[in-house]
């Protein structure tokens, strides 16, 4: 192969590699924008005043995607003996049980509330459950869309989910639930008391996304550096052994490491 298609070839390779970069950082831009998005929905919606929840889910129960994380005011019941637990949640430094009630507004749509989350007990399932006001009370929830099936399709006992699959849920406990949307509990009227933990706000952590982006490039760029340092070398090389430049001499040790070494020969073996 001649030299001039080895260094083609060397192109190429650095191209290619620079294309899959520049995807890749597309990519890490992207989903940097959406993490962006998800902050800025946050910040416009965590802390706004509560709604009644016809308002934003409207009749047919449907949650607009912008309308995420806002208070919602429910007025009704807790229909308490359709009460389920969802396992495995990340609270507390442990797989806590969230606890699931569906919620009856006098707009008449039944909303899932998710109330808080307890500790498991000794044998993995919590002891006891609070149980929710009884009669009429006033619920103020943050709206969150539902979750999806898990991927790894495992299963949960009688009165557990595994996810907060909203199609699922209705199937087994109420055919009339919303199913785009259920609520975070935020506070309730007349309160049922301690015994759940609540919360903890959404992170405003942007991510490593952006870094991750300029990263990429910095490869690409990198990549076509490293092939025009070879190339450099290749024809260096040539030209001296065509005798157009000298030759490089080995680099010379310098002064310091010479004394070491005539010091070492000088000890009496």
């Amino acid at each position: 192969m001649s030299r001039l298609m080895r260094w083609g070839v060397y192109l190429l390779v650095a191209a290619g590699f620079a294309i899959a970069c520049a995807f890749l950082s597309q990519w890490q831009f992207d989903r940097n924008e959406s993490r962006a998005e998800q902050i800025a929905l946050v910040e416009r919606n965590y802390d706004a005043d509560p709604e009644p929840v016809s308002d934003l889910l409207g009749t047919a129960g449907v949650l607009e995607p912008s309308d995420e994380w806002h208070p919602v005011l429910l007025r009704g019941e807790y229909l308490a003996d359709e009460q389920l637990l969802v396992r495995n949640r990340p609270h507390g430094g442990t797989s806590a049980f969230e606890v699931l009630v569906p919620f009856r507004d006098e707009s008449g749509l039944v909303l899932l509330v998710d109330r808080g989350w307890i500790s498991p007990g000794e044998d993995a399932v919590p002891k006891s459950v609070p149980a929710p006001p009884q009669g009429d009370s006033t619920v103020v929830v943050r709206l969150r869309p539902g979750e999806s099936l898990p991927a790894s399709g495992r299963s949960a006992p009688a009165g557990q989910v595994p996810t907060i699959h909203l199609p699922t849920i209705a199937d087994r406990v109420n055919p009339s639930l919303v199913t785009s949307a259920y609520g975070q509990l935020v506070s309730e009227d007349p309160p049922a008391g301690a015994g759940l933990g609540g919360f903890a706000s959404p992170t405003d952590d942007p991510g490593p996304h952006l870094s991750y982006a300029i990263q990429w490039i910095l490869f690409a760029i990198m990549g076509f550096a490293f092939i025009a340092y070879v190339i450099r070398i290749e024809i260096v090389k040539a030209k001296e052994d065509a005798g157009e430049l000298p030759k490089r001499q080995p680099r010379r040790r310098d002064r310091d490491a010479d004394d070491e070494d005539a010091l070492l020969d000088a000890v009496p073996r």
